[in-house]
């Protein structure tokens, strides 16, 4: 997913190149006191500012108080670290930002997708400071926490963010600049976190934000480029396994296919899971196989004709209550079962009855609803059976994947 650069983009810019620091830093601080207090402003915010400062008084935050950071333990910290996929180019974004951040007396900070700081360098008097204002490893610097921040806003805002003075929220943020970045996953573009930049407001430089730029370009390559790395080991690790068979795919825990043999997948599927059906383009039903004990280990992922030794996949529909489905793959192995709230158990009754033609969402609220008028609630209703049932319920029309043969046990 591209990074869009706060270099190219002019409304990133807190204070124009060849400003004044000083009389800016005063300009803002009489139009937040004017803003905030319900007074004329000598001019207007930003409106990346205005939009901020709107939602950080909709939540209550005194911005003369001190707001609490609820900092997380050395623990905790260490166990997010662990658990975020930017502990894998930390060092790389530390390599390229801690040793400018050591000559030029800023702070480099990257959270977590929550605002967490869960990595903080820089020079020892700046990182005195900010552990003054609670700048620190396990605080929390979203916007409902501490008011208009360059993470929190980033996150907020799903943008780049500089703030300079004044333009921060809580008074005693106005002393520093921060500019910030979110940095997203290059599989999926989620959000991982946000690397951000913040000093003391009168050494802001122009070419910050094209340093926090770059950072982000980085980290995000780095990632991209792990995921292939990963990939390749896993297809390597699992030549024996697939030899020359197939229709089959191997994928990693998440469903990336890193082999395919005898289908053109694309690059992801649904996360697999033992026992599951998946939906695969071109094969249909499918199922996985763990190839190991350990996460990493990757899936074997086959037309449950295949995988079940050209056996049907047999279900039972128990009436309960609860209902329960119960999925048997024909392997030998323990059932899959999930349990189905009244209404989806009777969307499964009712595709059962229209046979391999299916039926249009009209024709489910009919059986459902007795008429037609509730197209909406039918299909978020076959939405949400979906994501519980994989494969097993297909669209256009809906009905149940052809691989299925179903019981239904009958209701007292």
């Amino acid at each position: 997913m591209p990074t869009r650069s706060p270099a190219s983009d002019p409304r990133f810019e807190a204070v124009a190149p060849g400003t004044d620091l000083g009389v800016r830093a005063r300009e803002l601080r009489r139009i937040r006191d004017a803003v905030l207090g319900g007074g004329r402003a000598p001019s207007r915010p930003r409106a990346l500012v205005a939009r901020s400062w709107r939602r950080v008084l909709d939540v209550g935050l005194d911005p003369d108080g001190d707001n609490a950071r609820d900092p997380l333990g050395p623990a905790a910290v260490e166990e997010a670290r662990r658990a975020s996929r930017l502990s894998l180019v930390v060092d790389e974004l530390r390599l390229v930002l801690g040793s400018v951040a050591d000559a030029s007396h800023f702070l480099v900070v990257i959270t977590d997708a929550d605002g967490v700081v869960l990595w903080r360098d820089g020079a020892a008097g700046v990182r005195r400071k900010a552990d003054d204002l609670g700048f620190a490893e396990g605080a929390t610097w979203t916007e409902r926490q501490v008011g208009t921040n360059a993470i929190g806003t980033a996150i907020a805002e799903a943008a780049p963010v500089q703030l300079f003075s004044a333009e921060h929220f809580e008074a005693q943020q106005h002393p520093w600049y921060c500019t910030a970045a979110p940095v997203h996953d290059p599989r999926d573009g989620s959000l991982l976190g946000v690397v951000d930049v913040s000093g003391p407001a009168l050494t802001l430089h122009p070419a910050i934000g094209g340093l926090v730029a770059s950072a982000v370009r980085l980290g995000e390559a780095g990632l991209w480029r792990r995921h292939h790395e990963d990939l390749e080991r896993l297809r390597r690790r699992t030549e024996h396994v697939v030899g020359g068979s197939g229709p089959l795919l191997v994928v990693d825990d998440e469903g990336w296919v890193a082999h395919r043999v005898g289908v053109a997948a694309g690059p992801r599927l649904e996360a697999p899971s033992a026992g599951r059906p998946l939906a695969v383009p071109g094969l249909g039903v499918c199922l996985a196989e763990p190839l190991g004990d350990r996460p990493g280990d990757g899936w074997l992922v086959r037309p449950a004709a295949t995988a079940a030794s050209a056996r049907p996949l047999r279900a039972r529909l128990l009436a309960g209550p609860p209902a329960v489905l119960e999925v048997a793959d024909g392997g030998g192995g323990a059932p899959w079962r999930v349990q189905l709230t009244p209404r989806h158990a009777e969307i499964v009754r009712t595709l059962a009855a229209a046979g391999s033609a299916g039926t249009d969402a009209a024709g489910l609220s009919r059986a459902l609803h007795g008429d037609a008028e509730h197209l909406v609630t039918v299909r978020a209703e076959v939405s949400r059976l979906r994501r519980v049932l994989g494969a097993l319920v297909l669209s256009g029309p809906y009905r149940l994947a052809p691989e299925v043969v179903l019981e239904i046990e009958p209701r007292s």
